[in-house]
């Protein structure tokens, strides 16, 4: 259970987490929220402050010091958590922090924002620890975000619920409005969980 908070707190109070606010922020100046530079890469900074988590200190042989101390389910636990929760909170910081230097009003959509960054986050984790190389774990959601797009925009308009720039931003009608956005992006990022942690049991009792 402490490595749980333990995990949250390195990957909150850190460089990685401060440098993917600050860069949001300067990418909202910019462009906005409605940029498609913003939403473009939401995918890519959320992923900063802990995907690789568990590939740095598989690599610098930490994990097996750290298993002395905890499970190898809070251990899991404590990464995949506080990747989702530090990936979601940087965009949500920086949603924030952008509003009130520009004293505009905070937008509706700051649930989406977190949601849609803890699912990218989880997923960039899920491809670190599947492929063991950070170039997928960074590179992975980027690809990933823009294929779905083209998918939507080119061949299934009707199927909005495949286009991550709606789950930012929704502009069709979802059956329970936001909230099934929510719901959606929220079991993404369990479902997506369970397959980290899946990966990472079986990696951890190889050795």
């Amino acid at each position: 259970m402490n490595s749980l908070f333990s995990d949250l707190k390195r990957a909150v109070v850190s460089l990685p987490f401060l440098c993917a606010v600050i860069l949001q922020l300067l990418i909202l100046q910019y462009g906005g929220f409605e940029s498609e530079l913003y939403r473009m890469s939401v995918p890519l900074v959320c992923t900063f402050p802990f995907s690789c988590a568990w590939l740095d200190e598989s690599r610098s042989g930490f994990t097996r010091l750290a298993l002395h101390r905890t499970s190898v389910f809070w251990y899991i636990a404590g990464k995949i958590t506080a990747c989702a929760v530090s990936g979601g909170f940087s965009e949500w910081l920086a949603a924030i922090v952008f509003c009130k230097l520009n004293h505009a009003e905070l937008p509706q959509n700051l649930s989406l924002i977190f949601w849609c960054a803890a699912f990218w986050a989880s997923a960039s984790a899920l491809l670190a620890a599947a492929s063991e190389s950070k170039y997928s774990a960074y590179g992975g959601t980027f690809v990933i975000c823009y294929f779905l797009v083209i998918l939507h925009e080119r061949y299934w308009k009707v199927c909005h619920y495949l286009d991550p720039f709606e789950w930012l931003s929704p502009q069709c009608t979802w059956l329970f409005g936001q909230d099934s956005v929510i719901l959606m992006l929220g079991g993404m990022t369990v479902l997506t969980g369970l397959m980290y942690a899946c990966i990472l049991e079986r990696r951890l009792s190889h050795g």
